[in-house]
């Protein structure tokens, strides 16, 4: 062992004893456990590759407060950053209004921390200004688009963000506002990274985003989202966030990683809309040049545009011709999307063809747009060729959210020209889309049926190294879904810490003999009825969870009155306004059902009285029917293996494990879980996901 190991161990014991010794807590096995793993795993010589830790921590581990204290003192004998990020909101300001400021106080350990939000967070004061000067029609992307001036009462709001954030009372971060901002409000003011001038803009030196920005490049821990981290990531890294080669990442509510990743590399292209832009852009282009009074060379470079729509029109109409007879193949028609998928994403030679003609224009298309935009932009700090410099400040966002749009189609169709050659494909699908109150539209998209390939591409392989951490990383037992969905490889550190709960002493699982099976939809719902009225304690606090709309309002319209009264039913107001009256009935000492979807099996906080009784309709089983999980089982199913057994089973596991996680919260809850599906104890999967729940008291 060097010194420096010897030293950062003592550093790190030291750090935790103060910790408790401030706190008067007791040392945690699974704290310690965690702590030692985490060091191990992530100070690996360089040589050995991307140090990668994974650490399943059961509820009330105190994971959050593990891998600060480990990390922290780590990071900085490694002399890098660390980047703390979460999937939600909510647990990246408790990281940093809480636990953060907690460790610091109380561990003895010396550091500085910031907050990371994308542009999307912050006032931009080019739009503020423009909004407050009444917005000029010229600045209008599309002609259905005017930049109309603000009504009376935006007008009054944005002068008064105006008032407070020169006095200094408002920093520009929509959450420190003091009330609630919808998007029609906010939207106007912000801005993102293509339409952002950066230095080049006079409210440079006040900007909120850059006075944010600072505080990043000089914390040690920065606390950021997934969105955020593979944003910065797809920018090629240290855009935003430290360069990965410097950095230790900790991904809290690593489960959801995967899942983000899909959704940042997917790409979508609707049809009808871009046949309205490719109408309006050659006005929107005449009209900037107008304002700008027409300067030469960027008239220059924007003549070949009117042509290159010219040849953009056709192909786009023949390719939406193309795609329409798709509709009539449609087996799942909703209301207002359904999907027609290329079976093994291969699309047809004729739209493959004319994807690539179509990419080919686009490109020359963006090359133009975007050379445009660098002349505006290059105005703004050196006016030239007569450029305005406050009318090159404004004109730069609309020459550069075009350029934007071109690229983003060009993604699309060159994902549509291209054939796979590595395994797994990609998904392949075209959306029909009905919108109330506008004209229905046509969408290509395409997405990574699997996150593996890209993690380990865009992360895995070039940052110095990654803790992934959850209290539901394994299913069945076992990391392997993990692996499958994030890339994450066998030479990666694995551990699972168990939680500190009595699950046998504080809670029972009940799996009641049933009637009927859920394939039978009207049956099951009548016994989840019975089952209900037969079982609930008008008294508790109680949380129903299903898998479906259907059966959710079923089951609530078919209950006596005396239960109907007490139902609490997602669909109708937010999600934390009924956890809010939920928790004010108990206060009261009356009872309360809450009933719920996917969204309350994770992140609902009801501890004590407020939750005793979880319902769980029946095995949380994905339907395989959105065109991502729809390529990924049929792929699988092409390798000769089963995509009910690798796929549905095991997250069906996991979701089963959220779902149970909800009833105890801290180690003097008490309560049951009711499992309402017969299919536990007559399958054999069933048994197997019985086996991966808590160790409850099983009543069968």
């Amino acid at each position: 062992m060097t010194d420096i190991d010897v030293e950062l161990r003592s550093e790190i014991q030291q750090a935790y004893r103060t910790y408790l010794e401030n706190k008067g807590f007791k040392p945690r096995y699974g704290q310690r456990l965690m702590i030692a793993e985490l060091v191990k795993g992530l100070s690996r010589p360089e040589s050995d590759g991307p140090a990668l830790c994974v650490v399943e921590a059961g509820t009330g581990t105190g994971k959050t407060v593990s891998y600060l204290l480990g990390a922290l003192p780590l990071a900085k004998h490694l002399d890098k950053r660390l980047v703390v990020s979460t999937a939600t909101v909510a647990l990246q300001e408790q990281i940093v209004f809480k636990d953060l400021p907690d460790v610091l106080k109380s561990s003895g350990l010396t550091f500085s921390f910031a907050l990371a939000k994308g542009r999307g967070r912050y006032l931009c004061l080019s739009r503020l200004d423009q909004l407050l000067q009444e917005a000029d029609p010229n600045m209008a992307l599309y002609d259905d688009e005017l930049f109309e001036r603000p009504d009376a009462a935006s007008k009054q709001l944005y002068e008064a963000m105006a008032n407070r954030y020169i006095s200094g009372t408002w920093d520009g971060d929509r959450d420190n506002w003091d009330d609630e901002l919808d998007s029609e409000q906010w939207q106007p003011l912000t801005t993102d990274h293509r339409q952002c001038t950066n230095r080049r803009c006079s409210h440079f030196s006040g900007c909120s985003f850059f006075k944010a920005r600072q505080d990043l490049e000089k914390a040690d821990c920065i606390v950021a989202n997934h969105d955020l981290v593979l944003a910065d990531l797809s920018l090629g890294g240290g855009a935003i966030l430290p360069e990965p080669q410097d950095t230790l990442y900790i991904f809290d509510e690593g489960h959801h990683l995967a899942d983000k990743t899909l959704q940042h590399f997917s790409y979508r292209m609707r049809l009808g809309s871009a046949g309205q832009w490719f109408k309006q852009l050659p006005r929107t282009i005449q009209r900037q040049l107008k304002l700008l009074t027409e300067p030469e060379s960027l008239a220059r470079i924007c003549a070949p545009v009117n042509e290159l729509v010219e040849s953009a029109e056709p192909l786009l109409s023949l390719l939406s011709a193309l795609v329409v007879p798709f509709a009539d193949k449609v087996q799942d028609k909703r209301r207002g999307s359904s999907h027609w998928r290329f079976p093994g994403g291969v699309v047809t030679s004729e739209i493959r063809e004319l994807s690539d003609r179509l990419r080919t224009v686009l490109v020359r298309l963006h090359t133009q747009l975007d050379a445009a935009a660098n002349v505006v932009q290059e105005a703004i700090q050196d006016p030239s060729d007569g450029i305005d410099r406050n009318l090159a400040e404004r004109t730069y966002p609309v020459f550069s959210q075009l350029a934007g749009r071109a690229e983003s189609m060009c993604q699309l169709l060159q994902a549509y020209a291209r054939i796979d050659t590595g395994s797994p494909p990609q998904a392949r699908w075209v959306s029909f889309l009905e919108r109330e109150g506008a004209q229905d539209d046509i969408e290509l998209a395409c997405s990574p049926i699997i996150a593996a390939g890209t993690l380990q591409t865009q992360l895995w392989s070039r940052c110095y190294g990654a803790l992934v951490t959850s209290a539901t990383l394994t299913a069945l037992d076992s990391f392997a879904r993990l692996q499958l969905h994030t890339g994450l490889p066998d030479t990666a550190r694995y551990c699972r810490v168990q939680s500190p709960f009595n699950y046998a002493q504080n809670a029972t699982l009940i799996v009641p003999s049933m009637q009927a099976e859920p394939g039978d939809a009207a049956a099951h719902d009548q016994v989840i009825i019975q089952a209900l009225q037969a079982s609930v304690d008008t008294r508790e606090g109680t949380l129903v969870l299903f898998s479906s709309w259907r059966q959710m309002l079923a089951v609530r319209d078919g209950l006596e009155v005396r239960l109907q009264a007490l139902v609490l039913s997602q669909g109708g107001r937010s999600k934390q306004a009924l956890l809010r009256e939920h928790r004010e009935r108990i206060d009261k000492n009356e009872g309360s059902i809450l009933f719920g979807l996917a969204s309350f099996a994770e992140g609902v906080d009801l501890p004590g009285r407020y939750l005793t009784h979880v319902v769980i309709a029946k095995i949380p089983f994905a339907v395989p029917d959105e065109p991502v999980e729809a390529a990924l089982n049929e792929w699988v199913r092409e390798q000769g293996r089963d995509p009910f057994m690798e796929i549905a089973v095991p997250d069906a596991s996991v979701r089963l494990i959220q779902a149970c996680g909800r009833l105890l919260r801290s180690e003097s809850d008490t309560g049951r879980v009711t499992i309402l599906d017969s299919r536990l104890r007559t399958r054999r999967y069933g048994r197997a996901l019985l086996q991966s729940l808590p160790p409850f008291t099983l009543q069968i």
